[in-house]
């Protein structure tokens, strides 16, 4: 496992802010990686890489719960508030208790 802090715009370690990734193979020997965003002590998403297949995870309760955590899961997943939100409501992001 390798934990990373998330990067300002320009570069710079952000505190509180992680991404913790995982490496290796699942029960049926298929390659998977897994990142998860946390901000402070809590879980906000996680993505899961299979060989063909992606998924992602967000907590009910934090995955909008300040600004700041918004912006970095935003950075995280590589979209704004409103697409998560759509892929929220349209069932291809889960809420899921990760905390």
């Amino acid at each position: 496992m390798k934990i990373s802090n998330m990067q300002s715009p320009n570069g710079r370690a952000v505190p509180n802010q992680f991404v913790l990734t995982e490496e290796g193979r699942g029960a049926l020997g298929n390659f998977i990686k897994r990142e998860t965003f946390q901000s402070y002590d809590s879980i906000i998403a996680v993505i899961t890489r299979w060989e063909n297949e992606t998924t992602i995870e967000l907590d009910p309760v934090f995955w909008n719960y300040s600004r700041t955590t918004s912006k970095y899961r935003n950075q995280f997943l590589d979209e704004s508030t409103k697409e998560t939100q759509s892929k929220i409501d349209s069932g291809k992001y889960k809420l899921i208790n990760l905390n």
